[in-house]
């Protein structure tokens, strides 16, 4: 049992369970000792399933990562290929087993598709004349990975990109597969909401796979009340934005992947004396970030500027509590103190880290350059001068900073003018073209398709309509105690939020005007309970919501969602799924294209 995912009022323990099941079936189909060969993509997410020591237990003596030619030698009976389907994929794993063949006694080869077999991949393993090869050739849906108790993902990279600029709507599929895989194990949802394109494929998705589903009928009560489909492009903007809570600037600067960060190992060194501090440790520091650590359960949601006082009361709170033996007299009492030690240094190693991680974190906070950065992304959203070609955007290009960089801002000012005039885009696009090089055009054609970077059309710009009808720009922002989730960016309430948050209350028929505007329909479909499965709420009860985000969250998003799960009143706790953790750089990149 993973205690962090089962904290909430979901118990996402049972999904993690259910895909741990399927896998040691798989394992145990496969007789004798095995060797995994591991797409390297695939690592990440399948660790948040299975630790080694389930892996173990069903026979796998080695792990290798998928690359050409031969595989190493291991004295085993099978091994087996995790792999995405992808057709480059495929070509190394032939590469592999014919070379396997030429080494001499034959082993079983098997392959397992995350999260889905495909036609064209077998038929290019077949084209390569190895197919006959593999005994198995099974799927794995590892559709939703829980990464918390709240917090859901596919991680499918290539979701945002495939939906809107390839329209391919394999990921929608699976998105779809993923929800169905929910409903069985926790109740059907009786109201689905959404807004968007892709929300209404993937409800469209459900109830097709709901009416062919020849199998009983579901009869589990109900944990969520509500499932809201959310597409990104409803909300480009608050990606774009610069997080601005403790694991939202985590994310920011390092880059937190499959819940953990490689940090700079400087700072973690332990402080040796005598040693003139000359051996610094060369291996990035690798922590796991969750809810299983209390403290970062605690901070990971503030907004930075309130991370500081808290960590100074919790140095307080330890320091005095390792006092206490001095306090320790009868045996009792020594006895009791030493059954708190290893909680006690657990947590004395927490504060140490996250200390750590805040310094680094604020050397680059209180930088001239990020305090720039941020005040252009403030005026922009709160509607200063969208209009005309921005100075600090102009220094960044002169100063050849890092392209992410500039692209974000440059869509952010789109977006908060519902496009640029064409004389500003045009400016845009030559300067970039001149300073980074001409093989950025498909970049810039990119992010124009999907809606980022684009000429405004009618002269009209929407955005100070949506703003204001939504709130989305709060003057007074209390960072240390919020009181409305635009803490989470210091000023600017997430529209994505605003949503659900309208959504439960008082509905989105208050804000139809806005509706209209956003782009893609809303719709809502109820799905009809049998008899004596329908919810009964205790009076003070709070609904379930499973918010799903359809091209990708941040955690600055999520960090709000939870603050509208904690508050007294709310109503409403929320359960957040998404095609990909990310953020604007993570989300830029993935939309450019890389050089030949």
């Amino acid at each position: 049992m993973a205690a962090h995912l089962s904290y909430g009022r979901v118990n996402l323990n049972v999904l993690r369970e259910a895909v741990r099941r399927e896998l040691r079936e798989f394992l145990d189909k496969c007789a004798g000792s095995k060797a995994i060969v591991w797409d390297e993509y695939l690592t990440g997410p399948f660790g948040l399933i299975a630790q080694y020591s389930l892996l173990k237990e069903h026979e796998v003596e080695k792990m290798f990562t998928l690359k050409g030619s031969r595989l190493p030698a291991a004295d085993v009976k099978n091994i087996i290929f995790f792999v995405r389907p992808r057709l480059e994929l495929m070509d190394i794993i032939a590469e592999n087993v014919l070379s396997e063949d030429r080494r001499g006694p034959t082993r079983d080869f098997h392959i397992l598709f995350v999260p889905r077999r495909s036609l064209l991949c077998e038929q290019r393993l077949k084209d390569l004349g190895v197919l006959g090869s593999f005994i198995h050739r099974d799927e794995y849906s590892l559709d939703l990975i829980p990464f918390d108790g709240d917090l859901l993902s596919m991680e499918s990279e290539g979701a945002f990109k495939e939906c809107y600029l390839e329209s391919d709507q394999t990921s929608l599929y699976h998105a779809a597969k993923g929800l169905m895989t929910l409903q069985a194990l926790y109740g059907t949802i009786p109201q689905i909401f959404g807004k968007g394109e892709c929300a209404r494929q993937v409800a469209n998705m459900m109830i097709r796979m709901k009416r062919e589903f020849t199998g009983g009928q579901n009869s589990i009560f109900p944990v969520f009340d509500n499932l809201l489909l959310l597409d990104r492009n409803v909300d480009l903007l608050t990606p774009l934005a610069t997080q601005l809570t403790y694991e939202g600037l985590i994310d920011e600067i390092y880059g937190i992947q499959n819940s953990y960060v490689k940090l700079p190992p400087e700072k973690f060194a332990p402080k040796k004396q005598g040693d003139g501090g000359k051996e610094l440790p060369t291996e990035a520091k690798k922590l796991q970030l969750n809810s299983a650590e209390e403290l970062y359960a605690e901070i990971r949601d503030k907004n930075f500027n309130a991370v500081g006082s808290v960590l100074s009361k919790k140095a307080k709170v330890i320091s005095a509590a390792f006092e206490e033996r001095h306090n320790a007299k009868t045996v009792g009492e020594i006895k009791q103190f030493v059954s708190q030690l290893p909680h006690m240094q657990a947590a004395r190693g927490s504060l140490a880290n996250h200390t750590s991680i805040a310094e680094l974190i604020k050397d680059v906070t209180t930088s001239e350059d990020f305090f720039d950065k941020l005040t252009a992304e403030q005026e922009f959203m709160s509607g200063v001068d969208t209009d005309k070609v921005n100075s600090y955007i102009e220094d960044c290009i002169a100063q050849k900073h890092p392209l992410i960089k500039v692209l974000r801002l440059v869509c952010l000012q789109s977006v908060c003018n519902s496009g640029l005039k064409q004389k500003v885009l045009d400016y845009y696009k030559r300067e970039i073209l001149q300073t980074y090089g001409y093989e950025h055009i498909l970049t810039l054609y990119n992010l124009e398709k999907v809606g980022l970077l684009k000429p405004q059309t009618g002269g009209r710009n929407n955005y100070p309509t949506i703003r204001k009808t939504l709130r989305l720009w709060m003057d007074d922002v209390n960072e240390q105690n919020p009181t409305d989730i635009s803490y989470v960016y210091s000023g600017y309430a997430p529209l994505s939020v605003r949503l659900a948050q309208l959504l439960s209350r008082p509905g989105w028929r208050s804000i139809e005007e806005v509706l209209r505007i956003l782009p893609g329909p809303h719709f809502e479909e109820r799905q009809p309970l049998p008899t004596g499965l329908q919810k009964k709420r205790q009076p003070g009860e709070n609904r379930v919501t499973l918010i799903f985000f359809l091209g990708g969250v941040t955690f600055a998003e999520i960090a709000a969602l939870r603050f509208l799960s904690q508050l007294e009143d709310g109503g409403t706790e929320y359960v957040i799924a998404t095609t990909k953790l990310m953020n604007g750089a993570s989300w830029i990149e993935s939309l450019m294209e890389k050089p030949f």
